[in-house]
């Protein structure tokens, strides 16, 4: 592993089979399928641009996200990894994770995958009974995601799948017993995840016109601290507020956005994180895929949004991501982007009412903080 700072590459594949009615994700289904060639020259294009942008970093961890990227052909996986390694230099010890859907036809690609340099798997596992799989749109079932599950142990050297809980009519014994179930079959890394009703989805329709009841707050919190109960019991506690893992095996290309480091984002609605002579700046691509490619085949790039980050903004957004993990964050750090430390009788406050430790120069939510973390965050950048 390099000494340098990680440095990240994202590669967002939008294409789905089908959109799931609680996602609001940039994803999309084209039934008449796309012009493979021609996104695969665009990614190309726009890795050449934010090689460009950002010479001479070693990448730590690239990681294809969606939409569905086990929809990706192999051949294509290889050849933007190649051109990674062509533009940048690849840490021999670099983390690549490819997300999947466990349907056995998405599976029948894992070796494909890992043959391409991918090495580690993340599975859109979800529930593990077919009733629930259904209601969230899913196309496996729970004996395709296990048999998935059993194929990629062959495969990589590290997987994680995730699992939705609160879900509608879910109690409290029905999801300790699934997640108990789920422990037994889970290698490194699992990310865990609390239903949440997004603004524009279809259950967001269906949870306003009282079709959808998912547990009171109360029923979800108490679902949460079983899910801390449980997975410290197996040995994988949570280092981020929805992710568990074996010490050692944490997501680190995850870490990467959540410690405030770089990253490229490629493909339609990526973001990136960029610092260009001293200066953090965000970038976002054009959302609509179609709309990427063509400007992306005119200009060498889909940017839309390029705008360089006040102190303050950049100070922000690393207090907002890195109290999500249990490491907390490094105060004179935070103090060295924004200029000015944090208000010490609000921290002082909020200390003493059991929400947060001090370390030294370290920060932590502590598990009742982040019962509150949307709170303490508001309260901390005020």
């Amino acid at each position: 592993m390099s000494d340098a700072a990680p440095f990240g590459v994202y590669v967002h594949w939008p294409f789905c089979a089908a959109k799931c009615p609680y996602c609001d994700f940039n994803s999309h289904v084209r039934y008449g399928g796309i012009d493979k060639a021609r996104f695969l020259a665009a990614y190309l294009a726009e890795l050449a641009h934010f090689a460009e942008a950002s010479p001479g970093r070693t990448v730590t961890s690239v990681f294809f996200g969606g939409g569905t990227p086990s929809l990706m052909a192999p051949q294509v996986t290889g050849a933007i990894l190649e051109a990674i390694a062509g533009h940048w230099t690849l840490d021999e010890d670099a983390e690549i994770t490819l997300e999947a859907n466990p349907t056995s036809v998405e599976a029948e690609n894992f070796k494909g995958y890992a043959a391409a340099g991918v090495n580690r798997l993340s599975l859109g596992i979800q529930a593990l009974d077919d009733a629930s799989l259904k209601s969230l749109g899913r196309l496996h079932t729970a004996a395709e995601a296990l048999a998935a599950l059993t194929l990629a142990r062959d495969c990589f050297e590290r997987i994680s799948f995730d699992l939705i809980y609160a879900r509608e009519g879910q109690s409290l014994d029905a999801w300790t017993g699934e997640l108990t179930r789920a422990l037994g079959f889970a290698a490194d890394h699992l990310s865990l995840y609390q239903l949440t009703i997004e603004d524009g989805t279809p259950f967001a329709a269906l949870h306003e016109a009282g079709r959808l009841r998912v547990p009171e707050s109360e029923a979800a919190r108490a679902m949460y601290l079983a899910t801390q109960e449980l997975c410290d019991a197996a040995g994988l506690s949570a280092y981020e507020i929805s992710n568990h893992a074996i010490p050692g095996s944490e997501s680190r290309h995850n870490l990467v956005y959540w410690r405030g480091y770089d990253y490229a984002g490629i493909g339609a609605g990526a973001h990136a994180r960029i610092t260009q002579d001293g200066t953090k700046r965000a970038l976002s691509t054009l959302r609509l895929p179609e709309d990427w490619l063509a400007q992306v085949e005119v200009r060498g790039h889909g940017i839309v949004s390029d705008e360089p980050l006040r102190a303050r903004e950049t100070a922000e957004e690393y207090l907002l991501m890195a109290l999500r993990l249990v490491e907390g964050m490094d105060l004179s750090r935070f103090t060295a982007l924004r200029g000015e430390p944090l208000d010490e009788t609000r921290l002082d406050a909020l200390i003493a009412e059991g929400l947060l430790t001090r370390n030294g120069a370290r920060l932590t939510a502590t598990p009742s903080g982040r019962l509150v973390l949307e709170r303490l965050i508001l309260e901390l950048a005020a």
